[in-house]
């Protein structure tokens, strides 16, 4: 059957460079991809519309340079570095100062979360590079681009907890015998300090020399400095402390930080690494995944996870794809059906065609979404750089100032005043305030990913609070896309318009259907299969064939059919060949009034019956539609149908007639969202992410639906539903909000410590062991209430 063509145009890529912080995150120049689109052809009546710089080191934040063109890349090497020193933006920030503008340096790509650093460079030998990062203090392993980044080294080592065991007691028993009236400055008291020194540190004092040769103000130097000040000061137990405490709490952080990059890491594990392959003389042998090209056969015992996608051949079983789709009950899978690598095998054993390699599977594109939407920085994150940016060198003056004033006007003595500018020092690092952001984000990202909602950055995840309006494109989102026949009315049959009359008797329902079902038996057309498919449960009788069959482009069909002309098209056919008469036109405008495309049966220039058939809403779009309403979201339906079919899906679906638009063009579409942006704020399309390009992309987020069985979508939405399941929306919105609520938590916690040491110092009751407790302790409780999202089930 013929039909319509859609006009779709891409959107043009939008490339841009972020990072994400605090001390996990990921750096990288980032092209978004266009949007894709393809044209197809519809028949009969119906428009068949397929909507659809948190770089901040633990002081200041670092400075990114511009996303480098595609120009300025060409004819670099792009050289791959695993650094394992390297998971927080101090690391990072150092990393920039030695490499950034070194001559052959093109651009820099920053993977915090796998410790890897990508050097787009013009030079012979990448032994400058190496030498560069070394005097960084961090070691650098060249690996492929392609290949998997390496196993990451165990969060704390044996040896780092015995050190610091021991330099805990020794510090504990430093402080002891200080309070037991022992002399701070006494030979046992400095031994026991100096042993906590050397045991636990070292690594401090060792960052803290390379941050002062770089001119680089992070917490190390912060630290170091306020350790020496208070052995000046003769403070030895209090310096002992000092280093023992911030080396328990950047241990405890690496520990929790852990919990983060696994819940990112364990996307890519949860395929296995190694396929059960047949070879050219149809042996089995297990080779690595890695290595089994698109075509091969692969089976999956029951009970294994499936290790690469592919189609399914052989077999019959039920699967779980929960860890990819969110969807919790296993999901039937027969002959010709996808798999999806790293979903598990009931009890049935499967035969399947590879149809993506290693790297190119669904899981691995997730997996590679996911990080890479920790380059994008939500909005908090920029006003925390920015704050950041501000705050520490303004504590550190006023550090500085009150160590020198009131001393200078005779208010105090130095020591005591240097003392607590030190205090103030340690305040200084933001390193919780920096740190809450992006552990909030990464742990949202991990949550959304587990539920099946594929969020492309945490833009995306803050700015789905703030949405006010949603439109929702009709076809495939609102409903099940799949056409259905609803009812077939004959005509009687009556003179004709020259005044001829028509000795054959009235047709019969069944009669009718049998006669569409004849004409339509071959196409492939979604209207024909739901008239087959009404024909073969309804009437079920064998579709003899027909003869001469013509296609008419954009009209419908015609043939023979013993012996007679017979037609099946739309309205335009029908008066093409004389066959609408006021009778025909009055029952078509009744049943279009209900929402119904017609397909119009004729013999001759007779109209003998209208085949009325609908799309169906999905089962749980009136009651999500319903929740989001109540949210107090505005509801928009967007369609290319005709406005009564349209209208007549939206009063079954709740939702009331001014919030239907159509029909619409994409150019329409576009021009629909772009007025709801302006009339309403922001706005998000939900659409199947592969036509309507245009508006997906003017919109403030864009949704796609499904993105399990479209790779088109994955790539281009801003946020990709795994499923078809609007359910997921307001899931979306709640963990949104459940961030934005972390977050807030997180910087009122950060601050609010720091506000109180401040306080208490400047009244003379504070202190540098307190400063580093209160500093360890925002970092611990920020970190711990950001991987609380982790811990959340699903609502």
């Amino acid at each position: 059957m013929a039909h319509q063509a859609h006009d779709h145009r891409p959107a043009a890529p939008d490339a841009a460079t972020s990072s994400c912080g605090g001390c996990c995150g990921h750096t990288a120049e980032v092209a978004l991809s266009p949007a894709h689109g393809h044209a197809q052809a519809h028949g009969h009546d119906h428009d068949h519309d397929h909507d659809h710089d948190h770089g901040a080191s633990c002081a200041a934040p670092v400075a990114k340079a511009p996303a480098p063109t595609a120009e300025a890349l060409a004819g670099t090497t792009r050289q791959r570095y695993f650094i394992a020193g390297m998971d927080c933006p101090t690391e990072e920030g150092l990393l920039r100062k030695q490499l950034q503008g070194k001559p052959g340096v093109v651009a820099l790509e920053f993977d915090l979360i796998n410790r890897l650093l990508d050097v787009h460079h013009r030079l012979d030998d990448d032994a400058p590079l190496r030498a560069a990062i070394a005097s960084a203090g961090m070691n650098a392993e060249p690996v492929q681009a392609e290949a998997p980044p390496p196993a990451p080294p165990p969060a704390i080592s044996t040896g780092l907890k015995w050190r610091m065991a021991i330099a805990g007691i020794a510090a504990i028993a430093a402080e002891t015998l200080a309070f037991s009236g022992f002399d701070e400055s006494g030979p046992l008291v400095i031994a026991l300090a100096l042993a906590t020194m050397l045991l636990g540190g070292l690594p401090t004092l060792r960052k803290c020399w390379i941050a002062l040769r770089s001119v680089t103000l992070n917490i190390h130097l912060l630290m170091s400095l306020a350790v020496i000040g208070a052995i000046v000061l003769g403070q030895w137990p209090e310096a002992a402390m000092v280093v023992w405490l911030f080396g328990l709490s950047e241990m405890m952080e690496s520990l929790s930080l852990a919990r983060a990059r696994d819940a990112i890491r364990a996307l890519t594990q949860l395929a296995p690494e190694t396929a059960q392959v047949r070879d050219a003389e149809g042996r089995w042998s297990t080779v690595p995944a890695a290595d089994v090209a698109i075509g091969a056969t692969v089976r999956v015992p029951p009970g294994e996870r499936v290790p690469l996608d592919g189609r399914l051949v052989t077999g019959r079983s039920s699967l779980n794809e929960a860890a990819l789709t969110g969807e919790a009950m296993p999901v039937d899978k027969a002959p010709g059906d996808a798999l999806l690598a790293g979903s598990i095998n009931g009890d049935g054993l499967l035969e399947m065609t590879v149809t993506a390699a290693k790297g190119h599977t669904l899981l691995d594109r997730m997996a590679a979404a996911v990080q890479q939407a920790q380059s994008q920085r939500a909005p908090t994150q920029a006003f925390i750089d920015r704050f950041a940016r501000v705050y520490t060198p303004a504590v550190v003056l006023v550090a500085v100032a009150l160590a020198v004033l009131p001393p200078l006007l005779g208010l105090g003595s130095w020591s005591d005043w240097i003392y607590k500018g030190l205090v103030l020092l340690v305040i200084a690092c933001p390193c919780a305030l920096v740190i809450s952001t992006p552990v909030t984000v990464v742990s949202g990202l991990a949550a959304a990913a587990r539920r099946g909602i594929l969020i492309k950055g945490g833009l995306y995840l803050e700015r789905a609070r703030q949405l006010r309006t949603l439109a929702f494109d009709k076809t495939g989102t609102l409903t099940e896309g799949r056409p259905q026949l609803a009812a077939v009315q004959p005509l009687d049959q009556a003179p004709g318009a020259a005044g001829a009359t028509t000795a054959t008797a009235a047709i019969t329902a069944d009669d009718a259907l049998h006669l569409a079902a004849r004409l339509d038996a071959g196409s492939t057309h979604p209207l024909a299969q739901a008239i087959v498919a009404a024909h073969t449960q309804r009437v079920g009788s064998a579709l003899e064939p027909v003869e001469d069959l013509l296609n008419l482009p954009g009209l419908g069909l015609t043939a023979r059919l013993d012996g007679e002309d017979f037609a099946l098209g739309n309205e335009r056919l029908a008066e093409q060949r004389g066959a609408v008469d006021d009778a025909a036109r009055a029952a078509a405008r009744a049943l279009q009034a209900q929402g119904h495309t017609l397909v119009w049966l004729m013999r001759g220039s007779r109209t003998l019956a209208l085949l009325a058939l609908s799309d169906t809403p999905r089962p749980e779009a009136a009651e999500v539609l319903r929740t989001l309403r109540g949210r107090g979201l505005s509801l928009t339906m967007l369609s290319g149908d005709q406005r009564a079919s349209a209208v007549a899906m939206a009063a079954r679906l709740g939702l009331a007639e001014d919030a239907v638009r159509a029909p619409l063009l994409p150019q329409d579409k576009l021009d629909a969202i772009a007025r709801l942006a302006d009339e309403q704020g922001p706005v998000a399309m939900i659409g199947d992410g592969v036509n309507d390009a245009p508006a997906l992309a003017r919109a403030d987020i864009a949704i796609a639906m499904g993105a399990a069985g479209s790779a088109t979508a994955l790539e281009t939405a801003d946020i990709a539903l795994m499923q078809d399941d609007l359910r997921k929306l307001p899931e979306l919105i709640g963990l949104s909000e459940r961030v934005a609520t972390v977050l807030k938590q997180n910087i009122v916690v950060a601050l609010g410590l720091k506000a109180v040491v401040a306080a208490l110092t400047l009244a003379g009751i504070g202190s540098l062991w307190l400063a580093v407790l209160a500093d360890a302790g925002a970092s611990l409780l920020v970190v711990l209430n950001g991987l609380r999202l982790l811990r959340e089930e699903r609502s």
